[in-house]
């Protein structure tokens, strides 16, 4: 888990418009988050984890245990019931809303942060350095 604990900053991302429509964004949100490039930041406080999504329009903040589903509104609105695991080296996010299933795998590879998306057959990767 520690070598997650720093800023990462989004440097490319493939199919994440995809994804986007996907997991049922707009038109307007859609053109707005293609553009933006996210710094996630990651860092503990106890046995909280929090997890930092920062944006020039807005930011995100999540605390959670490892393996303890909790309610979350994400950036785009979604309210979902998300529960985060750690399996190996990869961070596990497995969000639930309405009738939808999105999974969120991180992992370290090479020193950058790896971030695949996947929701129904749909599959972004966004790659994030450190800041």
């Amino acid at each position: 888990m520690e070598a997650f604990f720093a800023s990462w900053k989004t440097v490319k991302s493939e199919n994440f418009d995809n994804y986007l429509k996907v997991i049922g964004l707009n038109d307007e949100l859609r053109s707005v988050a293609n553009v933006i490039k996210p710094v996630y930041t990651f860092s503990q406080e106890d046995d909280i984890v929090v997890f930092k999504t920062q944006t020039i329009v807005s930011e995100h903040e999540i605390r959670f245990t490892l393996g303890e589903e909790f309610d979350d509104k994400a950036l785009d609105g979604r309210v979902c019931k998300t529960v985060i695991t750690l399996d190996g080296d990869k961070l596990i996010q497995v969000q639930k809303w309405d009738s939808k299933e999105a999974t969120e795998v991180r992992e370290i590879q090479d020193g950058k942060l790896i971030m695949t998306l996947t929701c129904d057959e749909v599959t972004a990767v966004i790659i994030c350095e450190k800041v």
